[in-house]
């Protein structure tokens, strides 16, 4: 109960370490297996919402398909990326750590004013500089990247084959009069394959 109170009132993820340093009296373990109950029960009871494993800690989160209704009630509409700012992140989070000129590369623009909206937003950071000349910045992702898009650890970014299963799988659900334009089909390549190839070779 007390695990849950923790939870419930924090308004980021908590790690079992975190918790145990609210709790020092109490064990890793018996913290780990507090979790894990309060998982199954929200889960087996059915709410809006579950404890879910974010960013290396936990955190009790609304299910998607009640997001529109939050919304609502809250009279904001979420905060939007634009497109290349969401392909500025893809490389980021698939490449890191990378240097600017390498982002550039990949996507064939200056990205100056991006990599600075995204600073500000604290999903990307920059962790360091590469020792080449001028030694430029070292860019990588945040913990909050991973809480804005619900993943455990940057591991669980999904891979070259589920992306390409996926693209596949909404191409063949596409109308005939509705495919996807070249420009698009490039684009993709760019965000999905092409990053991921670079990155797993």
């Amino acid at each position: 109960m007390i695990v849950e109170a923790l939870l419930f009132a924090s308004n980021a993820p908590l790690s079992t370490k975190e918790l145990h340093s609210i709790l020092p009296d109490a064990k890793i373990a018996d913290i780990k297996s507090a979790l894990k109950v309060l998982q199954y029960e929200y889960e087996a009871m059915g709410r809006s919402f579950g404890l879910k494993i974010i960013a290396g800690g936990y955190q009790f989160r609304s299910h998607s398909e009640y997001g529109p209704y939050i919304q609502k009630m809250l009279q904001t509409s979420p905060g939007r990326l634009s497109k290349a700012a969401i392909e500025t992140l893809a490389i980021i989070a698939y490449k890191q750590p990378v240097i600017r000129q390498e982002i550039e590369r990949l996507r064939g623009v200056d990205v100056g004013g991006i990599l600075k909206a995204l600073l500000e937003k604290d999903l990307a950071r920059i962790m360091g500089r590469k020792n080449f000349p001028g030694r430029p910045l070292i860019y990588g992702t945040t913990k909050k990247f991973l809480e804005v898009f619900s993943l455990e650890n940057i591991d669980s970014l999904p891979k070259l084959k589920e992306i390409q299963d996926l693209g596949a799988k909404e191409y063949e659900a596409q109308p005939a009069d509705q495919e996807t334009s070249p420009e698009e089909k490039s684009t993709h390549a760019v965000t999905g394959q092409q990053i991921l190839t670079s990155h797993e070779n």
